[in-house]
């Protein structure tokens, strides 16, 4: 019997498929070691626990502010309303997480902190800071406009380490008045001001509690182009979840309540895609872990 032969056009073809495929398995793996991997953000107002809360005290709750931290597993964690014994709890409790932040009233330990922290085995710290939401904002303690209060901000740079690059990014954390309508107009430009000077260099990630809606002019200074050279930031719930409705409020007041619009964001530079988002509703029989959710979102550099 003669043997089949094989058409050398099949052959050809069937190199140039392998050769093909083998170029596209290549790439592929190339382009997967060279993307940065996810980031997971948390934004949380732990509700300052000096606070007569009756059975919503620190005491009551500590426990379930961990739980919801740890059954997150945040990369990187920006908190409002943390006093020193509260700072001391997350501190010791929390393995694994660096740590930075003073108090406000004079940048020591006293008054509220709003600190970061973020995995050590994940990001190197390389700098730190803090400035305060005034017209003298390296003066600690500071106050200016309308402000019912101190009011400031913490950062950090980072190097995240499994980035392929070493990539380094700024990653900030404040908490605006809950009273003064041109403090928080004013805190927002002098943020977006100092975001503008720095974004040419590193990428930036804010949270916080800003005490206002995304209706309000302090988001439109931080999250919008106009009176700004640069670009704005990215509001990552509104990348995810575009269409505004009235159940998105992220102040729970103990009782589970969603009604309204949110006030506490997690903000990104350009440098960013935002991959999820979402207001955390953690609670245990009718316990909530504060008087705000939690808000969440995972980004990953571009």
């Amino acid at each position: 019997m003669r043997t089949p032969t094989i058409n050398p056009l099949i052959k050809i073809f069937s190199l140039i498929t392998i050769m093909v495929a083998g170029t596209f398995s290549v790439q592929s793996k190339i382009e997967a070691a060279d993307r940065h991997a996810p980031i997971k953000v948390m934004s949380f107002n732990i509700r300052y626990g000096a606070a007569n809360d009756g059975e919503n005290s620190w005491k009551q709750r500590d426990y379930l502010v961990l739980e919801t931290i740890k059954n997150y597993n945040p990369d990187l964690i920006g908190y409002q309303e943390a006093l020193k014994f509260q700072v001391d709890i997350l501190k010791a409790k929390l393995d694994g997480y660096g740590f930075h932040g003073i108090g406000r009233d004079a940048g020591t330990e006293k008054g509220e902190y709003v600190p970061l922290m973020w995995k050590t085995d994940r990001f190197e710290m390389l700098d730190s800071g803090h400035f305060w939401l005034s017209e003298t904002p390296e003066i600690p303690g500071s106050i200016s406009w309308d402000s019912s209060l101190t009011r400031m901000l913490s950062w950090v740079v980072l190097r995240d380490l499994k980035s392929p690059s070493g990539k380094e990014f700024v990653f900030a954390n404040t908490h605006f008045d809950h009273r003064g309508k041109e403090a928080r107009l004013e805190s927002a430009k002098l943020i977006r001001r100092r975001a503008e000077e720095i974004m040419n260099d590193y990428p930036v990630i804010l949270t916080g509690d800003f005490n206002t809606t995304e209706e309000g002019a302090p988001y439109a200074a931080l999250c919008k182009a106009e009176g700004f050279n640069g670009e704005p930031l990215v509001d990552t719930y509104r990348a995810i979840h575009p269409t505004p409705n009235d159940q998105e409020a992220s102040f729970s007041r103990w009782n589970g309540h969603r009604k309204g619009k949110r006030i506490d964001w997690i903000l990104h530079s350009d440098d960013f895609v935002t991959l999820n988002a979402a207001i955390n509703y953690t609670q245990e029989a009718g316990r909530f872990p504060s008087d705000h959710y939690p808000v969440e979102a995972t980004v990953r550099l571009k």
